[in-house]
């Protein structure tokens, strides 16, 4: 049997990984690595995830397993933040917990799938696991191009592809915070997206990865809110890695939203069997740290607190590479400041990414696409200055 299996070709970012861990150079810069760093340069564990952890040492009495719709608690005390104040929509909702928000992405291609969708209306350059992901599915994809050349959303090509899709087809569109390009649809982009779906047969699939580390919990959920509020179905794929820095510990979630309330038991039942086919049982820690969080009004306000200080780290990163547009003539950095989130591709060639490196001991990857996190108070000059050397 081995002797049939290929070398498959290693992962670019993993590569690249690589690559900066081997550099001596003191100055050097990561920009590759997809996690939030601080001014510092860290990724730390959040004060209220410790709060939470200790609470689960001094009390948790098992570690039974849940169930494969994991901790319920949790998944239920997510709700009114993803969702707003009527966080079931009137009991047109349910969901359960998931390893992380790839697993909740793979669980919301597969029972899609099993559901008839045979093709997924896709935005590229997309994340791409979601690629990988339902290719292993062997479901279609159908690519359109997510943004335009002056760095917003291309809501045309949306527009377009839905207009040719039809029975059998979903759409997976990105929640906030885009990865990778940080562009976003405007609340006018949402709302055509809306007016067409809630009459279409097109499925609608939301990756809602990066929850409040745009302009605000409220303000990134609207968009989707707005859609779930007219559309008869939809799937929502959620994770908790980044607005609560549990990366390590895999929590997501996974919901169903269905304007039949009978159409939902039969739907969690085939994510639960489909669920207990991949991976049985949902980690159960950070899921647990999660619920506990949202319990305590003194450690909720904590984690809102912080994840304020990341929106706002991310948002003086954006400005002040807009700022920078006049010291780097050969490239437009003011679509930037438009964007929101963890992440920007910038428009350079391939000699131009290698000169970065080689050069200036900045990593990136291959497409151009930078973590804005990366860069600090203490480093985001010297990447300046490189940006300007590169495209004089």
């Amino acid at each position: 049997m081995l002797d049939a299996l290929q070398t498959q070709a290693p992962d670019a970012l993993l590569a690249l990984i690589k690559l900066y861990a081997a550099d001596t150079r003191a100055d050097k810069i990561d920009l590759g690595v997809g996690v939030y760093r601080t001014d510092d340069g860290a990724t730390p564990v959040f004060k209220a995830i410790k709060l939470a952890e200790q609470k689960l040492v001094d009390e948790q009495d098992s570690k039974g397993y849940l169930g494969p719709e994991g901790d319920l608690g949790f998944v239920n005390g997510l709700m009114p933040y993803i969702f707003g104040a009527d966080a079931t929509m009137g009991g047109r909702i349910e969901g359960m917990q998931t390893p992380g928000g790839t697993g909740a992405c793979r669980l919301a291609f597969a029972l899609a799938k099993k559901g008839g969708v045979k093709r997924v209306l896709m935005g590229v350059p997309s994340w791409p696991n979601h690629a990988q992901i339902l290719a292993d599915l062997d479901l279609e994809v159908v690519a359109f191009e997510h943004a335009s050349a002056d760095g917003s959303a291309n809501l045309d090509a949306l527009l377009g592809a839905l207009a040719d899709a039809g029975e059998g087809d979903a759409v997976l569109i990105h929640g906030c915070c885009h990865n990778p390009t940080g562009v976003d649809y405007s609340a006018d982009d949402w709302a055509a997206i809306t007016d067409v779906l809630a009459t279409s047969p097109v499925l609608p699939i939301v990756d809602f990865a990066y929850h409040g580390l745009g302009y605000g919990l409220d303000e990134d959920a609207a968009g989707m809110r707005g859609l779930l509020a007219r559309v008869p179905e939809a799937l929502v794929a959620y994770s908790c890695d980044k607005n609560f820095g549990v990366y390590r510990d895999r929590v997501g979630a996974f919901y169903v939203k269905s304007d039949t309330k009978d159409h939902l038991p039969v739907a969690m039942s085939n994510a639960a069997a489909l669920a207990r086919a991949n991976w049985s049982m949902p980690p159960d820690h950070g899921g647990a740290a999660i619920r506990l969080i949202l319990r305590d009004e003194d450690m909720t306000r904590i984690w809102l607190d912080e994840l304020a200080s990341m929106r706002a780290r991310l948002r003086w990163v954006r400005e002040r590479l807009t700022q920078a547009d006049n010291e780097v003539p050969g490239l437009d950095l003011t679509a930037l400041g438009r964007q929101s989130g963890m992440f920007a591709i910038l428009p350079l060639g391939k000699e131009q990414i290698q000169r970065m490196r080689d050069e200036h001991a900045v990593y990136m990857a291959g497409s151009g696409r930078i973590n804005v996190a990366g860069l600090t108070v203490g480093n985001i000059d010297k990447f300046i200055s490189a940006l300007a050397e590169v495209t004089a």
